[in-house]
């Protein structure tokens, strides 16, 4: 037995040092403070179920008659020398003398019930484990009810809102949100599909509202890290002030107002996962520097910090503007350009896929039916042939303007030229109203033609193959139509 253990069992036996009565006893440190565990060890025994006390090989040496009866010792001289978990079948002493580091509250399952417990080390001088004392609080863990009551709660709620985050930085869209089949769109998501299982980072181009979001969650969805985080940080839609801790996040006190605790930029939240910085563009000169550190040797530091952290992340980064020019006007890094320009995919206008425009309308009026939970829509003919007579500045994105508003202001589900005209103002010059369906389709086709010519430059074999069909067959229908090309 180690002199450790023995100094307890005497306090409990009563062989330890006898109350203090004087002011002088009460100056003897010592002596006070084994006067206090005396009482703290005689007080616990007292009130709780169960007290008992092992060594170093965890054997017990001494254990209360309550708690030796409870395991069927009626004398608990007979469970002194054997090892724990003899007598108590799930007793953790042995992992606590493992640890040297207490369990403060637990519950130990015991046949049918369970009890809370409490388990210490024992320490000598020199702070080395000699032994470890465990009381069991309460036989029946419902006298902890509210306790645990309110502990699985914090458990759900910290579950869900986990949960809710995780999902939040899930991919949103596949390739099956990036609607359409010609022949351009069919290029980018076969470039997209190719670039989903690299590593390296991707560069997206395009006007507003051409889909480079929708096509930066497909690429995540489908590529290795789609388990993991994606992050989003759109560059125009933050101050500059503001936008290096939101990247690398902030120590304590980094800046006036900055949280007491710090905060965690989005490098570290997407940590393992993809970052996705839309209008990478817009990305202030002094920040791109730190970026292209991030994407050479993955490490960063945190604003008003020093300590430096890894970034395993990829990224893929959209912009509406022209990075080239950017690049020759000195406004964005051509390092930086360079390290994105890896893998770009340059997303069409819509004006230059018209053909798309059935299948678009029908997949934005489903998405609308399914979440604003309104009766789904369709268009007639003359409403497609009017939307596909306008330009499209703001491209996809602004067809779904238009398409939910007229749908809210529809009084049925059918929604006709007149639906849309009203949104979209006036027919270019030299467009004309009316006719039947033939006539509206056949002016249909004429601009969707008129459309792929003027994108391939006026080249006939370009335009054809733009447009999914033989070049014979472009030809006559070109000829049809009265449509001129250039000779």
């Amino acid at each position: 037995m180690r002199p450790a253990c023995v100094v307890i069992c005497r306090i409990h036996l009563g062989q330890g040092q006898t109350v203090p009565h004087s002011a002088s006893e009460l100056a003897d440190y010592d002596h006070v403070r084994q006067w206090a565990m005396q009482s703290l060890f005689q007080h616990m025994d007292d009130l709780y179920q169960g007290t008992v006390i092992v060594d170093e090989q965890a054997r017990i040496i001494w254990i209360n008659a309550r708690y030796a009866g409870r395991f069927g010792f009626a004398d608990p001289q007979s469970a002194l020398g054997q090892p724990v978990e003899n007598v108590i079948p799930n007793s953790q002493m042995r992992e606590v003398l493992r640890t040297g580091e207490p369990m403060l509250l637990d519950i130990m399952p015991t046949g049918d019930d369970q009890l809370v417990v409490t388990r210490l080390p024992l320490k000598d001088a020199s702070g080395r484990t000699v032994g470890a004392v465990g009381f069991a609080l309460f036989d029946q863990i419902q006298s902890l009810a509210p306790l645990v009551a309110k502990f699985t709660r914090l458990a759900e709620e910290l579950a869900a809102t986990r949960e809710s985050l995780a999902q939040a930085r899930r991919a949103k869209y596949s390739f099956e949100h990036f609607v359409g089949d010609s022949p351009l769109i069919s290029e980018v998501k076969r470039q997209a599909r190719l670039a989903a299982p690299l590593e390296g980072a991707v560069l997206l181009l395009g006007e507003t509202g051409t889909g480079k979001e929708v096509l930066a969650h497909a690429i995540h969805a489908a590529s290795p890290r789609a388990g993991k985080p994606l992050v989003s940080l759109n560059m125009a839609a933050i101050p500059d002030t503001l936008l290096e801790a939101e990247l690398f996040g902030a120590s304590a006190g980094a800046y006036t107002g900055a949280d007491k605790k710090g905060r965690s930029g989005k490098l570290q939240l997407a940590d393992g996962g993809t970052l996705f910085l839309d209008e990478i563009g817009d990305m202030p000169a002094a920040l791109q520097a730190k970026l292209l550190r991030v994407l050479q040797d993955k490490e960063f530091e945190q604003l008003g910090s020093n300590r430096v952290l890894r970034a395993d992340i990829r990224i893929i980064a959209a912009t509406s503007a022209r990075l080239e020019e950017k690049v020759s006007a000195g406004s964005f890094r051509a390092d930086l350009y360079y390290r994105l320009n890896v893998l770009t995919i340059q997303l069409p206008p819509l004006r230059a896929h018209l053909q798309d425009l059935p299948v678009l309308c029908e997949s934005l009026l489903l998405q609308l039916a399914q979440r604003g939970h309104m009766g789904r829509c369709q268009l007639t003919a003359a409403a497609l042939q009017r939307l596909a007579a306008y330009h499209w500045p703001g491209n996809v994105r602004e067809l779904r303007n238009i398409l939910e508003r007229a749908s809210m202001l529809s009084q049925g589900d059918m929604l006709d030229e007149a639906d849309i005209s009203s949104l979209l103002g006036p027919l270019p010059a030299g467009q004309q109203d009316g006719g039947d369906y033939q006539q509206h389709m056949a002016r249909f086709e004429a601009q969707l033609l008129r459309q792929a010519l003027a994108s391939a430059a006026g080249h006939v074999p370009t335009a054809a193959r733009q447009l999914g069909m033989g070049r014979a067959t472009l030809y006559k229908k070109l000829a049809a139509l009265g449509i001129r090309t250039s000779p």
